[in-house]
């Protein structure tokens, strides 16, 4: 193959890939300002909490968001599990929450997203120096490092049930994939700006360690004592603390909220 001839292939092939993404930020932008059915929206009302607490302005917003996220993600059922427009939004709405006021990058380097009936067994894998342990744990989710989310849909339900419980595994799933943007889930995600790392890094090392404290002593009360497992799952659980339980974090954690009300560029306690 001639030089002549690879130039013009790779010159055809950075104008296919630059008309591709023309073409996908024009169709984002027309589902963006575009609007569900009322049908559709009757289901975000019955089902989705944090949508009928969403001030009308950002309602709409998240509808087009909704409409994004719907037409790039795939969804596959699990056990005989069907696939149903509502199973899609109600996923579709509670996990465009969390990028409501953040750079719309639709939750990139995944696609797929695996939902069961309820409660699913997963294998679990330990390690204690050369010896491997094998075991299998009941799950309502995962979020699997550049691959798919996992979600229980009755665990989903449940969470939509209890509106202010602190429980809801569409956020604590999908605020894993906003973590591990930075290339580790670590509980430190990509901040706004560069100047905003060594205040959350102060903020959440302090709140972590007395969150811990407080589940030892059987004194906690605003965040998911789940979150002691590990930093990634500190920042899952406070993601949903802070959208379920956000007047109660406020008040109790004024500083941690201060932290994901930056992060998140919204205020839930003042909807």
């Amino acid at each position: 193959m001639t030089a002549d001839i690879i130039l013009a292939l790779l010159i055809f092939t950075a104008i296919a890939w630059a008309a591709y993404l023309y073409s996908k930020k024009r169709k984002r932008q027309t589902l963006l300002a575009s609007q569900l059915s009322p049908q559709h929206i009757a289901i975000l009302r019955n089902h989705v909490p944090l949508y009928n607490r969403l001030p009308q302005q950002l309602q709409k917003k998240l509808q087009g968001l909704i409409l994004c996220f719907l037409d790039e993600k795939a969804f596959v059922g699990c056990d005989g599990f069907v696939i149903s427009d509502e199973v899609r939004l109600i996923i579709a709405a509670n996990a465009c929450v969390l990028i409501l006021n953040r750079e719309k990058n639709y939750f990139p380097g995944f696609q797929t997203i695996l939902v069961y009936p309820d409660t699913y067994m997963a294998a679990d894998i330990h390690y204690d120096g050369l010896v491997e342990t094998h075991h299998q744990s009941a799950r309502a989710g995962e979020s699997w490092h550049r691959g798919p989310v996992v979600l229980s849909w009755a665990d989903i339900m449940r969470g939509a049930s209890g509106e202010e419980d602190g429980h809801n595994v569409v956020l604590h799933e999908f605020a894993h994939k906003l973590d591990e943007e930075n290339a580790d889930m670590d509980g430190l995600p990509v901040l706004r700006n560069r100047d905003s790392y060594p205040q959350w890094a102060e903020v959440l090392s302090k709140e972590y360690a007395a969150f811990k404290k407080r589940v030892e002593q059987g004194e906690n009360q605003v965040i998911d004592e789940y979150g002691a497992d590990s930093a990634a799952e500190f920042f899952a659980v406070c993601t949903e603390s802070f959208f379920e339980k956000p007047k109660q974090m406020k008040e109790k954690l004024p500083q941690l909220y201060r932290q994901f009300q930056t992060f998140y560029d919204l205020d839930p306690a003042a909807w």
